[in-house]
């Protein structure tokens, strides 16, 4: 069977697979290149930058990063489910408009426009603090920025829409008359939703922990402005030794490493998630 317009339609992605490919190659080409304090070309062949990661400052920030995205990912699953599963199951349309919109906005803006509106939020007079301590919860603001928490909350609501769309395409693709039988046996509905919905939704919400992990994996803008340089992720340590003291070829061996480590941890997701995926399949 002839395909006359395979071609056409396959070459804008093997030439932006092609550029990816030149760019990681430079990338690499630098990372094995020395470092020469002062001066902003690199010097001779080396593998000084690999080594030097293995130091417990740098293999720290690393961990902390593989951290951070799974915290991130596993919570985004659990604020994005509920929304997915009214954005599919809502009878009124406007209802599932009004949803959609809410879940989907947060892509339509810059991520540092995102973070900047997160920062007013997240303040010691911010939003959170001004509405607890007006409630008379608490005595004094709560510390959400510079720390963990407030980074954690920045990027679950980067993270969310993704993880809703995915969920949302697992969930529309359940036989509703399965759930009818069940409930038609005698099941409450926690029950059908246990025995029916969440193992038949399995395969979304695989796909939306994955993508939620690589997708955090990433982030720079949120660690760089909420965390102001006390949580630090992968992204921040290259900006800060690229552009911040010029060791280029340390920070593009960082870079590798990075994407290196997604890879195997992605991996890792993938063999310990198999299991959920087989109960979706069934």
């Amino acid at each position: 069977m002839r395909r006359p317009f395979l071609a056409l339609f396959v070459s804008p992605a093997v030439l932006v697979a092609a550029g990816f490919v030149l760019a990681m190659a430079a990338v690499l080409q630098y990372a094995v290149l020395a470092h020469v304090p002062g001066e902003l070309e690199p010097g001779g062949f080396s593998f000084s930058n690999f080594r030097e990661m293995t130091k417990p400052l740098y293999a720290g920030v690393f961990l902390d990063t593989v951290r951070i995205c799974f915290l991130t990912a596993v919570l985004s699953l659990l604020a994005a489910y509920p929304l997915a599963l009214a954005l599919v199951r809502a009878r009124n349309a406007y209802v599932r408009s009004a949803i959609l919109i809410i879940s989907v906005t947060p892509l339509f803006l810059g991520e540092v426009i995102r973070t900047y509106a997160w920062i007013i939020v997240l303040g010691t007079r911010g939003f959170i603090n001004g509405a607890l301590m007006s409630l008379g919860l608490i005595e004094r603001p709560l510390s959400l920025m510079f720390t963990e928490t407030g980074v954690l909350i920045a990027l679950v609501h980067v993270t969310l829409p993704v993880v809703v769309i995915m969920l949302a395409a697992a969930i529309s693709h359940i036989d509703r008359d399965l759930e009818k039988a069940a409930a038609a046996l005698g099941a409450k509905p926690l029950r059908v939703f246990l025995t029916v919905t969440l193992p038949l939704s399995m395969p979304g919400i695989v796909a939306g922990l994955t993508t939620g992990f690589a997708w955090t994996f990433s982030a720079f803008a949120t660690p760089q402005l909420i965390g102001g340089g006390k949580v630090n992720m992968v992204s921040n340590l290259v900006y800060s030794l690229g552009f911040a003291s010029f060791n280029f070829p340390f920070a593009a061996a960082l870079s590798v490493a990075g994407l290196v480590l997604t890879a195997i941890a992605l991996s890792a997701f993938k063999l310990l998630l198999r299991p959920l995926n087989r109960v979706g399949a069934r």
